[in-house]
């Protein structure tokens, strides 16, 4: 079964802070920095990002950003199409939306977007780093999901059954 729509979350999944990738959740950086965009300084982006968005390209396949912010919804839609823009990424994402802070937010956008494009939920796919703001709110959609492990997934969800993890963004390509 091909999928035709995939999405993404970004912080974790897209780009890291260099000091810390894995080991941490990657919110810290915001925390630490004092204006909007002193943070970019902190992050980098993870390592087969690129080369997979471009051969999601080269399928045909739609590609979106879904990032959660806690800020106001103007104020976040600049923030992540502001990170999109310092990684160059713009021309490998059909649409960008930052999502409202609250779990369900990303499910609410996915079933949304689905139904603009007028794709089944089981040709969809999201790719997360965090099981409460990614895996789950796709998965209580009826959307399959992919979480990246990391030592902060394995911490926050002790026996938790997640069946589809993925060790780094290429390995989607087992599951499309």
């Amino acid at each position: 079964m091909k999928k035709k729509i995939i999405f993404f979350d970004g912080d974790g999944t897209l780009w890291y802070p260099k000091l810390t990738k894995y080991k941490e959740k990657p919110h810290w950086v915001y925390l630490k920095s004092k204006n909007a965009n002193e943070h970019y300084k902190y992050l980098v982006m993870i390592p087969t990002v690129l080369s997979t968005l471009r051969k999601l390209k080269k399928m045909g396949i739609i590609t979106v950003l879904l990032s959660t912010h806690p800020h106001p919804p103007k104020e976040a839609d600049s923030i992540i199409n502001h990170k999109v823009s310092h990684f160059k990424l713009n021309n490998f994402f059909d649409e960008i939306h930052a999502t409202r802070e609250y779990h369900q937010s990303k499910g609410e956008f996915i079933i949304k977007i689905l139904k603009k494009y007028s794709i089944p939920k089981n040709k969809a796919l999201m790719i997360g780093d965090n099981y409460h703001w990614d895996y789950k709110p796709a998965v209580d959609v009826g959307v399959d999901a992919l979480l990246i492990e990391s030592e902060y997934m394995k911490k926050d969800n002790q026996g938790k059954k997640i069946k589809r993890v993925i060790k780094k963004l290429s390995d989607i390509f087992d599951y499309i």
